[in-house]
């Protein structure tokens, strides 16, 4: 086959791998719940549907784009810090190696083709190419899970990933200091609503950083994700450059309550305005999700599928699948999160919160 032919032979391959993506190159799956109007809601005030590990999946999507042609709007990417290669590496299990769907994109024809297991900054790129070629697409959330925390010692704490995020989706992101504009607090700026229309984001970012499993269960890490985010941007405030941070941390775990009470440094708690856990303990554990839906807080519910009755954890009927993504918008989610890859019209949806 001539080398001229090659790119449209990989576009139908893609095509046939993601009937949307074929279909509806340039737009969300038509006559879904996508069509709803709600461009007039704040962020806050809306739910859309997310794919737990996009990155990770390559069978479903060999390329992260496909994961983004089938509807998604929170995409999860696990990061390691490499101290060794000084990289950020992005792999479900591998700290040394990248293990993904990301690929070195420059325009929208790359993002289907050459080879994957690239770095965080490639998969930054992959969105960032993802959303230009896609304008008025509603607002994404990217989930940092970061597997064993940052490591500032060897140049990979906050202010890095700050810098690299910066360089990589530049304008799209979202940032702290935009919401907190003229508010003492990012607490007292979602308490007061100050979140954006979706409208007004459409094409953009909002980053979530959360503590990593293996981070989590390191006896000798004393200073998770949250926590030392949170000092970071406590520390970029003070100095007068709140504009340079690009994460908003994340409160993870369902709890009664405010969880931010966990954090013993009560100055911290206000930088807090991002929750994510467990859909099942915050639906049937009797945990009240209203008060995150009253102070305009984001809350991210994961595994939708555990609610009771569980259903399917892959590939549960649309009917189910859309029925429990209602249930959770209901219940005040913000973002719900599924492994429902084979689901573009439930994944396309954006609904009307609470």
């Amino acid at each position: 086959m001539a080398a001229s032919r090659r790119p449209v032979q990989r576009r139908l391959v893609s095509c046939l791998l993601t009937a949307a993506a074929c279909l509806f190159p340039f737009a969300l799956p038509s006559g879904t719940a996508a069509a709803q109007d709600t461009g007039d809601l704040s962020l806050a005030a809306g739910t859309s549907v997310g794919l737990h590990n996009t990155y990770n999946d390559t069978a479903a999507f060999p390329y992260l784009a496909q994961a983004l042609d089938a509807g998604t709007s929170l995409v999860e990417l696990d990061t390691w810090v490499d101290p060794f290669t000084l990289e950020w590496k992005v792999s479900h299990a591998n700290p040394l190696g990248n293990s993904n769907n990301c690929v070195d994109a420059n325009t929208a024809a790359d993002l289907y083709r050459g080879g994957a297991n690239k770095d965080l900054g490639s998969c930054l790129d992959d969105i960032r190419i993802w959303l230009a070629a896609h304008p008025g697409h509603p607002p994404i959330m990217i989930k940092l899970e970061m597997k064993a925390g940052f490591d500032a010692t060897v140049g990979l704490g906050p202010t890095q990933l700050d810098s690299l995020v910066q360089a990589h989706l530049g304008s799209d992101v979202y940032r702290p200091a935009d919401l907190m504009a003229g508010y003492p607090s990012l607490d007292a700026a979602a308490r007061a609503d100050a979140w954006p229309k979706r409208s007004a984001l459409a094409g953009k970012v909002v980053i979530e950083a959360i503590p990593g499993t293996f981070e989590q269960n390191n006896p000798f890490d004393h200073l998770w994700t949250d926590t030392e985010y949170a000092q970071h941007l406590a520390a970029l405030q003070a100095a007068g450059n709140l504009g340079q941070a690009q994460i908003f941390p994340s409160v993870l775990g369902a709890a009664s309550g405010d969880p931010r009470t966990r954090y013993s440094d009560a100055t911290l708690r206000p930088w807090f305005v991002v929750f994510d856990g467990d859909a099942h303990a915050y639906v049937d554990g009797g945990i009240d999700t209203s008060w995150y839906d009253a102070n305009h807080y984001l809350l991210v519910m994961t595994d939708a599928q555990n609610v009771d009755p569980a259903i399917s954890d892959t590939a549960p009927s649309q009917a189910d699948a859309s029925a429990r993504v209602a249930q959770l918008a209901a219940a005040h989610a913000s973002f719900v999160s599924s492994d429902w890859t084979g689901l573009p019209s439930v994944l396309s949806e954006q609904l009307p919160r609470g």
